[in-house]
């Protein structure tokens, strides 16, 4: 009985909902992209503890699940995309089409994707966030880098592109994933990106 109080109660704190729980004041804050980030050494004692408790119980089912769950922690704390949900490039295109700002997408890879702005409010960490947020339904946003362009810039520096990976913190790629230089366009990117904004 004392094994089981004991992971009830570290699987109670890993999960951090006891504590919050109670308190009326968890946050409401605006939705924020997924972040991956190092494992957490509670969440990962919770899911031990409850391995445990699945072995006691003869529970195979309860015990691989938090084996995998573990496993994807471990994954994302080494910043590897799930290659099991990749994110399907014209589903993530109609996905930004009604994004407030956003003129028109496209893929310049398997990871980049550029995203044009009508406006530099637009050009922004939090569009790119936006962004993020509308494609987490479709898969892994760690595998895909944001880079925001306003279409109606007139300097030099109102034209740089903004990049970030969805999961990361700007200047950070994911592993295998390398920097790319999307400031320079060719012919035919332009060309793609005015066509697309004539069909709109």
């Amino acid at each position: 009985m004392q094994r089981w109080l004991i992971a009830a109660a570290v699987t109670c704190v890993a999960a951090t909902g006891c504590s919050e729980a109670s308190d009326g004041k968890t946050a409401q804050t605006a939705r924020q992209p997924q972040q991956a980030g190092p494992t957490n050494p509670l969440v990962t004692a919770g899911h031990l503890a409850a391995v445990e408790v699945a072995d006691l119980t003869g529970d195979q089912h309860a015990m691989q699940g938090h084996v995998d769950t573990m496993h994807k922690d471990m994954m994302r704390s080494m910043h590897l995309p799930d290659p099991s949900r990749p994110i399907d490039h014209e589903a993530a295109r109609a996905a930004l089409r009604p994004l407030q700002g956003v003129s028109s997408s496209v893929w310049i890879d398997r990871s980049n994707l550029l995203v044009m702005v009508g406006g530099g409010q637009y050009r922004s960490m939090g569009t790119i966030d936006r962004v993020c947020l509308a494609l987490e339904p479709l898969g892994d946003t760690l595998g895909v880098v944001v880079n925001v362009q306003d279409v109606t810039a007139t300097t030099s520096e109102g034209a740089d592109t903004l990049s970030r990976n969805c999961q990361l913190a700007e200047g950070e790629r994911g592993l295998l994933q390398s920097k790319r230089e999307v400031d320079v366009l060719d012919p035919e990117l332009r060309r793609v990106f005015r066509a697309q904004q004539e069909a709109r």
